[in-house]
């Protein structure tokens, strides 16, 4: 019962985080300098999960597959590729290399 409490309290607080930037901002237009930020903020973040995911712990569990997957994105992407159509293209890679190393 301790628990669900922690954990609606939790839920609870971070609603009200969220909620009061736009309710004490209202109308209010940002500063240029600070879109810039908040406009890099989702690909550095994204940078950031994806050298935690392909090099784990020390490179202990560095996987050939996925790098070979994330080359293919990055590829498609220096190729104007969309974004999600990348991104299906690494998916596919990595299972196909997957299915054919075993």
């Amino acid at each position: 019962m301790m628990l669900w409490l922690a954990i609606l309290a939790v839920a609870a607080g971070s609603f009200a985080l969220k909620a009061a930037g736009p309710a004490l901002l209202g109308d209010r237009d940002l500063p240029p300098w600070s879109v810039g930020v908040i406009a890099l903020l989702a690909p550095a973040l994204l940078a950031a999960l994806i050298v935690v995911e392909v090099l784990g712990r020390r490179w202990a569990g560095l996987d050939g597959t996925v790098l070979v997957a994330l080359a293919a994105v990055v590829v498609a992407r220096l190729l104007k590729v969309p974004m999600l159509l990348a991104v299906l293209l690494g998916v596919l890679t990595a299972a196909a290399l997957r299915a054919l190393i075993g």
